[in-house]
């Protein structure tokens, strides 16, 4: 999954390779706790994240990643950047920001998220559509 992305930006946008820089980043919280992220392309210039989506929807998901490299970067010390997602099938783009309310949901997320990762037991399963194109399918529902 993560190759068919390169190539997707590879493809659908071979200019910006000279333009913008790809970069991974990494914070650590106040409580210790350890986050990391990759943008596809940030244009420093501008402080604008641009993210690429091979779908044929616009979801929910996409923009809660880019606010998290939003939060990822103004816990960098860089502050007021922004975000578009892009979607080449559909020739759309949406722009994004981060508002106070969205980062106190991910400093709560982040830490529901490091409760579970401590936790000796697993939570149980649970049946969600979305489960079967998950890239992460195996890790839930391979039996022991």
């Amino acid at each position: 999954m993560v190759y068919d992305g390169k190539l997707l930006h590879e493809t659908s946008y071979p200019q910006r390779a000279e333009k913008y820089t790809e970069i991974s980043l990494s914070a650590t919280m106040f409580e210790g706790i350890s986050l990391s992220g990759k943008m596809d392309f940030y244009d420093s210039k501008e402080k604008v994240i641009h993210e690429t989506k091979r779908g044929n929807t616009v979801e929910e998901a996409h923009e809660w990643q880019v606010k998290f490299y939003i939060w990822l970067l103004d816990l960098n010390g860089i502050a007021g950047a922004s975000a578009i997602l892009e979607y080449p099938k559909l020739r759309q783009t949406t722009h994004v920001s981060l508002t106070e309310k969205d980062r106190e949901y991910l400093q709560t997320t982040i830490h529901k998220i490091a409760d579970l990762i401590e936790d000796e037991t697993c939570p149980p399963k649970a049946k969600i559509k979305f489960c079967k194109s998950c890239s992460y399918h195996d890790f839930c529902w391979i039996e022991e």
